[in-house]
């Protein structure tokens, strides 16, 4: 099991909730088209330079505001101004919703704008599992998303993280702003996400473009009616901040950090903003800062279509029953025929008020792309569907967009992904590339692809405009930094990981031949062998090792 962040949100032939699951951040940049991006830094500020995806020059951006913890023109570590924040300790107690009873609970205090202490705080909700053996440090984890939740991911970190490196570290786990416990934004019901998640209708037609912009409105508007208050403060930077104040809570004078899938990104960012506080520092499943939310989407089109393919082939070599027949090629035009005959009948399920439709379909065949550990399960879940029954599916599901037996939803991922995603991406701004685009990922990706087209993102409506310019992050004169890629990875593709190893002033990029999102816990032992190595005696991977 991984909780490597990205899980799959609201995904339908609806272009509404497919970009409203544009699955975490993830994006395409393609070697040989497009700009270059070669210069410049996260934390240099700057206006709105026009870049953009796949080969297109010269096309606008949406509208890019300013970050309020970008530019702090001070280093709020040393300035009596933040001094308050600081100086805390955590008072670590027990936790009331955490399913592991070796984890404590805290709190942090952080501004709500970080350029303007006086303008309120907010709590930042922490966890910890003490080292087994003797204490070395602290390792700060996050899961991805952005939206996923770190506190709630110390419940897996131990089958995900080596007994030598929990013996040696706390492990660290926090929700960041604006995620469940940490202010977390409210916006539709549970009811009301039901019926998001489940809404489905034809890409491209009128039908699909009208749901589309009715449900980006109607969760534009609750997001801003329950959390305005906060939204417009729940971009990276200001994560990348909060996370400085957690490192000086836990009175170490470096942060060591293992970030998974957005947790590259958050990391990497942090690298940026404090580059000599920067100790040991793994980010597998890498984000490339310096894509558009275009990008992001082809990217992860392009990389959901690859690992459809491979799960048909395996699917189709297996020794157990495989629903599908023929080539990989036939297997995917079964799969796809399937998606289009729960979009026209959804499939009865054990609750007669929730059928699989085809958005659920899709976001349950996605969610088990994640992992080649899943695969068995997939399979027969897709079995089970295209004889009559999608209980399985909805199952698996219900499972990714963490919703409850007793029909609560355990975080407010569905919506903090949104919240993040509108402030950190800006897109382009012309419809009419937007129409090309969305025809080019239905035709070369016809699996997923359909749904992927940004041309009625909910960040068309979204309160706030993005704070961030899409730009190479360098951390110059921070410390080596392990990178690491999957070459089958459908959600964080391995070029963005060669491509982040590219723009840091000093990384390595350990790549793992295989399928699934995210290495590190679940390669088999070659990409543990090397990180655990990094943690506990220092030693760098050389660069461009494959395992």
């Amino acid at each position: 099991m991984t909780f490597a962040g990205l899980s799959p949100r609201p995904f339908a032939r609806i272009t509404a909730a497919a970009a409203a699951a544009v699955l975490l951040m993830a994006g395409c940049t393609q070697d040989d088209v497009g700009p270059d991006r070669s210069t410049g830094s996260a934390s240099d500020g700057g206006g709105a330079t026009q870049h953009a995806p796949a080969g297109e020059a010269d096309l606008p951006l949406t509208e890019i505001g300013t970050s309020a913890a970008q530019d702090l023109g001070t280093d709020p570590a040393t300035d009596p101004a933040y001094a308050e924040y600081y100086e805390q300790s955590i008072e670590w107690g027990e936790c009331e919703d955490v399913a592991n009873p070796d984890a404590e609970c805290g709190t942090i205090t952080v501004p709500l704008a970080w350029n303007d202490p006086s303008a309120g705080d907010i709590e930042i909700a922490v966890a910890r599992i003490a080292a087994t053996g003797e204490a070395t440090g602290s390792l700060v984890v996050n899961p991805g998303g952005p939206g996923a939740s770190g506190v709630n991911f110390l419940e897996s970190a131990p089958y995900l993280i080596s007994p030598e490196v929990s013996s040696s570290y706390d492990l660290v786990g926090f929700d960041p702003r604006g995620v469940a416990r940490s202010a977390g934004i409210e916006c539709l019901s549970d009811e009301e996400t039901d019926e998001y998640r489940s809404v489905t209708a034809e890409a491209g037609t009128p039908e699909a473009d009208q749901l589309a912009e009715e449900w980006n409105t109607r969760l534009a508007d609750a997001c801003e009616q329950n959390s305005g208050d906060v939204l417009a403060y729940l971009d990276t930077y200001s994560a990348a901040r909060d996370m400085d104040v957690l490192r000086a809570a836990l009175d170490s004078e470096q942060l060591d950090y293992l970030g998974y899938s957005y947790g590259t990104y958050l990391g990497a960012t942090y690298a940026d903003l404090y580059a000599d506080r920067v100790g040991k520092f793994v980010l597998d499943g890498a984000m490339d800062p310096t894509i558009t939310m275009d990008e992001l989407s082809a990217g992860q089109a392009e990389g959901f279509e690859q690992a459809t393919e491979a799960f048909l082939q395996d699917c189709l070599d297996s020794a157990d029953s495989c629903p599908f027949s023929g080539d990989p090629a036939a297997a995917k035009d079964e799969l796809i025929s399937f998606f289009e005959s729960v979009d026209d009948q959804p499939l009865e399920t054990d609750d007669p008020q929730r059928p699989l439709t085809g958005a659920l379909a899709r976001s349950a065949v996605m969610s088990m792309l994640y992992s080649d550990q899943s695969w068995t399960e997939g399979r027969e879940a897709l079995t089970a569907a295209m004889e009559g029954d999608g209980q399985p599916l909805l199952a698996i599901a219900d499972r990714s967009a963490e919703r409850l037996p007793d029909g609560t939803y355990r975080t407010n991922s569905t919506y903090a992904i949104t919240a993040v995603n509108c402030l950190d991406h800006p897109g382009i701004a012309d419809e009419q590339w937007q129409d090309q685009e969305a025809e080019r990922l239905a035709e070369e990706f016809p699996t997923f692809g359909p749904t992927m087209g940004n041309d009625n993102s909910p960040c068309a409506q979204w309160p706030e405009p993005a704070l961030r310019e899409p730009a190479p992050i360098a951390a110059e004169g921070a410390g080596p930094i392990v990178v690491i890629g999957t070459t089958g990875d459908p959600a964080t593709p391995y070029k963005w990981a060669e491509s982040l190893v590219d723009q840091l002033d000093s990384a390595s990029l350990l790549t793992f031949e295989g399928n699934g999102h995210t290495a590190y816990g679940r390669s088999g032992g070659c990409i543990e062998e090397q990180v655990d190595a990094y943690l506990l005696e220092d030693t760098v991977p050389e660069d461009g090792l494959t395992c």
